[in-house]
């Protein structure tokens, strides 16, 4: 057992109730045809900058829903259920995308960029995301997902380094059990090289896919494939950044920070312009003071929570996910938290990355094998063999809260590695092909609507109701007392934001 775990004879009752989560959800707005809807975020739901619950992602057009922190699951997806309730009252004809793969969408400079107000903070994000689409188009920006933060008391930065380097080695049995984009439609992929296939009118994917969102077409980015980072402890993690944030990369120099006519067009020319540049499947999170940079949260005060990044929206659930998958997420990372944590490698990371792209594309393929070591093994073998050391921490859990739910989660993975056609990727192939002639965009939109309407045939309750809309007055008074209050330019803000200082110690 390394010193970075924490072993589950540690982990008594009370502490396992000491959980906190939350959940971050994307979702595209949508038109009634399944093109993208291009209008403004709807004004009823306040402002983007300041709302602690309803904001939104890259695009205008996609919103993005935050939980508070919960000690109970069922309580985090209620409050998320609300908040979508809330959001859908508020946008008129338009759904929300239900799918992580994105609606038929225009040319990629008519995809909008998001809009936060005049403040230095607000063009500070739109400038950001104008840098993304410069640096790899909007369209991939346009993917959804859901984040689930998590939590559990008394851990060190270095156990919550242990738990994110046995995350990655295991990520594979998540992007199995629950990825659910294994189609896409061929808009998304025009005029790109790719491996995919033509499944049905419009669309494109692979026959064994579980989630294209997390393969080659998804968030992935030549140029962070050169940034190594390791995770074997803060210091090291936080240097790899460092480095990102600080030393200029020639292409993005090349782009320039600002054109001719002095509209910016990104944050800065170096490999990342600010930490949430970097792409991950977990990260290590803590919450900051306004103004603060990330990184230097991170060095001063340690990790406070983990980001787990690679979960798709399951398009057959009304919120994207529901509290069996929690469950498992809650037993699957403290499993990683609990298990021995060998040091990553150059050559395991390169391992895990090869692992990820093979499930993503061919997971549900009959007999695929991984890497794992100096050796192969069926990913069918792997994964039983890490849902059977889940049983007893399934059963701690269920102790600890009086119920069966967590051994049930479990018990529902291990029948899904039997039965790969119970699998919401599966399920999405066999219910676009069977009621849509194999149309992607045929099935995600008519879910999208259907959804709406059984979610807005029980509206919210009248003080729910009122509590979003001071909610969403509360935040557009934020935003203008942030505009007043700006005293420097944009330029001068900027160029102070971006201090390396700022990032806090790099030795």
């Amino acid at each position: 057992m390394t010193e970075s775990n924490i072993a589950l004879e540690g982990m008594d009752a009370q502490r396992l109730r000491g959980i906190r989560r939350g959940i971050e959800k994307e979702s595209l707005r949508c038109m009634p045809d399944g093109a993208l809807a291009q209008s403004p975020h709807p004004k009823d739901l306040g402002s983007a900058l300041t709302h602690p619950h309803i904001t939104t992602d890259f695009s205008e057009s996609q919103i993005e829903l935050i939980t508070g922190v919960h000690a109970g699951v069922e309580t985090c997806l209620d409050e998320l259920r609300q908040v979508q309730k809330f959001t859908l009252q508020a946008m008129g004809q338009e759904a929300l995308w239900v799918s992580s793969m994105p609606c038929e969408l225009p040319s990629d400079d008519a995809i909008p960029l998001g809009q936060y107000g005049s403040s230095n903070v607000g063009q500070a994000k739109t400038v950001y995301r104008s840098g993304l689409g410069y640096r790899y188009g909007r369209r991939m920006q346009t993917i959804s997902g859901i984040h689930y933060n998590w939590s559990l008391p008394e851990v060190s930065s270095e156990a919550y380094f242990g738990l994110i380097r046995n995350f990655r080695r295991h990520a594979f049995l998540l992007l199995y059990l629950f990825g659910a984009s294994p189609a896409v439609c061929e808009s998304f992929v025009a005029g790109r090289a790719h491996s995919l296939q033509p499944l049905g009118p419009g669309t494109m994917g692979l026959p064994f896919a579980t989630s294209l969102r997390m393969g080659r077409l998804g968030y992935q980015s030549d140029a962070q494939s050169a940034l190594a980072v390791s995770y074997n402890s803060l210091e090291g993690y936080a240097a790899s950044l460092h480095q990102a944030l600080t030393v200029p990369y020639a292409p993005y120099e090349a782009m320039g920070v600002q054109a001719p006519d002095g509209h910016f067009r990104q944050l800065a020319s170096t490999l990342l312009q600010i930490e949430n540049e970097f792409y991950g499947t977990i990260r290590p999170k803590r919450v900051i003071f306004q103004g603060e940079r990330p990184l230097h949260a991170l060095r001063e005060r340690g990790v406070e929570y983990v980001e787990v990044r690679l979960m798709d929206l399951d398009p057959l659930e009304p919120v994207g996910i529901n509290a069996r998958t929690l469950r498992f997420l809650d037993v699957f990372l403290l499993h990683c938290l609990s298990q021995p944590s060998p040091q990553d490698s150059p050559q395991e990371i390169a391992a895990m990355s090869r692992n990820q792209q093979c499930v993503a594309e061919r997971g549900r393929e009959p007999g695929l094998q991984l890497q794992r070591g100096d050796s192969t093994v069926a990913l069918k073998d792997w994964g039983l063999a890490l849902v059977r050391e889940f049983a007893s921490i399934a059963q701690a859990l269920d102790a600890a809260h009086g119920t069966r739910d967590y051994s049930a989660a479990v018990a529902h993975a291990e029948n899904s590695l039997h039965h790969p056609e119970t699998l919401p990727s599966a399920r999405v192939l066999q219910a676009m092909h069977q009621e849509f002639g194999g149309s992607f965009a045929a099935f995600a939109k008519a879910h999208s609507l259907e959804t709406k309407a059984q979610e807005l045939a029980t509206p919210l309750e009248a003080h729910a109701l009122a509590h979003f809309e001071q909610l969403a007055e509360d935040s557009r008074l934020q935003q203008r007392a942030i505009e007043e209050g700006d005293s420097l330019p944009f330029a001068q803000y900027l160029s102070q934001y971006l201090m390396p200082e700022r990032l806090g110690r790099s030795s």
